[in-house]
């Protein structure tokens, strides 16, 4: 059986931990990563980090067109040969948090769809780009460090919960897909991981006047856990308004300033955003 260290040994080739490479090594994960991706051959994939190919292989045997898209040139080399003869696989040498998606989307502007084993050291990066993305992608199936995917996953009162959770239910759906031991890639990760199914939205979950606005009053309120919302927010450069207009927001809200961030519900972040 081909593996991904039976394809780096040909090439004479070794992870790199600048790029926190770690390749899947489990045929099944890959194939419930792409059964959950919900793909068919009229679909356009963008792959994030495809590595030697394998997963590369059963997607361009599924859909219209794989964008691999690849910031290690030895890896880029490696995928145009493993890759050679397959007219449906396009390879781009580029920094993810560089790509434009909208540029994946088809002439008859049909969405794309996105898959990645994503390198954990950027992965919430990765996330908001979904995020401010969004509009051209259908969903996104991608591995995550089992620590923030349970972030992302988390709701109120969680001691999980915090900026991404917010963010992420503002503008997605998401859904777990399967928990990944260690064991399914090589080199081993010392952490244990999970596959999410992340949907866009039509439009966010609650109404907002001003998106800048609410990410930067989300962030605002998780910035220092400890303090009540009211002196997060009062004492963020982010938020630059008199304390009396954040008390009013508030009460305008009909939040409690004694509350923590923790606390609020998506659509109470919504409304403190739209008061402010």
């Amino acid at each position: 059986m081909t593996t991904p260290k039976k394809i780096l040994d040909r090439y004479d080739a070794r992870p790199l931990k600048r790029y926190g490479q770690s390749f899947l090594v489990d045929k099944n994960i890959m194939s419930r990563i792409v059964e959950s991706a919900d793909i068919g051959p009229g679909d356009r994939v963008v792959e994030i980090g495809p590595g030697v190919g394998l997963m590369t292989g059963i997607l361009a045997d599924r859909v219209k067109e794989v964008i691999a898209v690849e910031i290690d040139r030895r890896m880029v080399e490696i995928l145009q040969d493993e890759m050679a003869g397959r007219t449906n696989v396009t390879i781009v040498n580029r920094d993810i948090l560089a790509y434009d998606f909208s540029a994946a989307v088809s002439s008859s502007g049909e969405k794309v769809h996105v898959v990645g084993n994503i390198p954990y050291n950027i992965s919430s990066q990765i996330l908001f780009r979904m995020i401010d993305f969004r509009r051209y992608i259908e969903a996104a199936v991608l591995m995550f460090q089992r620590e923030l995917a349970e972030r992302i996953l988390a709701g109120p009162g969680s001691p999980r919960y915090g900026s991404i959770s917010v963010m992420t239910a503002m503008y997605l759906d998401s859904d777990r897909v399967i928990n990944v031991s260690p064991r399914c890639f090589f080199p081993k990760p010392k952490v244990e991981s999970i596959v999410l199914k992340l949907t866009a939205r039509e439009g966010p979950i609650f109404e907002v006047k001003d998106e800048d606005v609410f990410k930067k009053v989300v962030r605002a309120g998780f910035s220092k856990r400890r303090k009540t919302l009211f002196n997060s927010l009062a004492s963020n450069p982010f938020i630059e308004l008199e304390r009396e207009r954040i008390a009013d927001a508030l009460e305008k809200a009909k939040i409690d300033p004694g509350r923590r961030a923790e606390t609020l519900s998506v659509k109470e972040f919504a409304l403190l955003s739209n008061a402010l």
